[in-house]
């Protein structure tokens, strides 16, 4: 008997050996030992009391900026979709936002009440939970820049609230505990004409379209910008724009976003990025780091 057959009961879904391939943007990658979907908080808190604390637990949002490796994901994999996780609600200059809501969501939310300040989330293809966990931004600004506080749980099912200065935010880190599973987040927006903070949304959201290959199977930027340099510049001096490894490459559109564009495996995509990060470090002195997040084991 292994700590798979006294896995705890729960309201939610929790199935055994699922394939993660289909939940990632990539499309790539193998099963979850076990994969949890809670019906709710109090679901999520229940499971995670009565789970062997050995059992290692891994959050999945919608997969937009994540890597599975082929050899799949040991222990639970938490996935927090629905109602219940992804509920957005406004008051006065307050945004609240489940872990699970979409960041684009949150954005259109905020213009909808007449709040500026989160139009950058329009241009970022992940959940609030991972904003939280890795401060996304783009286009001159920050999760730390409109974030007040959020609350999420512990490994233990313990509950933990942080304020923004919790966080000790720095450029796509937070000095927050890893194993914090985030479930809801409170932003400050600036009042603004709702037109005005819509059509800003508009002009964010036709840029990616332009410049993005956002119709692929891809997973974001790739790399952080290193100080003083652009990730994509490096990519593309370095030669790697548009250059196949196994069913990966560098797109042509964004040199520091990969795609998958013939049937590649997670190998092949984790390849590219090593090949590269070897390469460029050897020609122009840089080490990129990873902004994509890579789970599980090799195949």
């Amino acid at each position: 008997m292994t700590w798979r057959d006294t896995l705890p009961a729960v309201r939610g879904k929790l199935l055994r050996d699922e394939p993660l391939a289909p939940f990632t943007w990539f499309r790539v990658g193998g099963t979850a030992e076990a994969l949890f979907i809670p019906a709710d908080p109090e679901d999520l808190a229940d499971f995670l009391k009565a789970l062997d604390p050995s059992v290692p637990v891994t959050v999945l949002g919608v997969g937009s900026n994540v890597i599975v490796r082929d050899g799949g994901v040991e222990g639970v994999v938490i996935r927090l979709a629905g109602r219940p996780f992804a509920g957005i609600t406004t008051e006065g200059d307050r945004i609240t936002a489940g872990a699970g809501a979409l960041d684009a969501m949150v954005a259109k939310a905020s213009a909808k009440a007449g709040l500026a300040g989160l139009e950058f989330y329009a241009g970022i293809p992940g959940t609030i939970g991972g904003a939280l966990t890795m401060n996304a931004g783009c286009y001159g600004a920050e999760t730390k820049d409109v974030l007040v506080s959020a609350w999420g749980l512990t490994r233990a099912a313990e509950r933990v609230d942080y304020a923004l200065s919790d966080f000790g935010y720095t450029y796509r880190h937070s000095q927050a505990p890893a194993d914090i599973l985030w479930i809801e987040a409170v932003y400050r927006g600036t009042p603004d004409d709702p037109a005005a903070v819509a059509a800003r949304i508009s002009e964010i959201t036709a840029r990616r379209e332009t410049t993005q290959p956002i119709r692929e199977k891809t997973g974001g930027s790739t790399f952080k910008n290193p100080p003083g340099h652009s990730s994509w510049k490096l990519v593309d001096d370095a030669g790697w724009r548009g250059k196949p490894h196994g069913g990966a490459k560098f797109s042509e559109l964004h040199s520091n976003f990969m795609i998958n564009f013939d049937d590649a495996s997670a190998a092949d995509i984790e390849g590219l990025g090593e090949a590269v990060r070897a390469d460029v470090l050897a020609k122009a002195g840089v080490q990129l780091e990873w902004e994509i997040k890579r789970i599980g084991r090799a195949g």
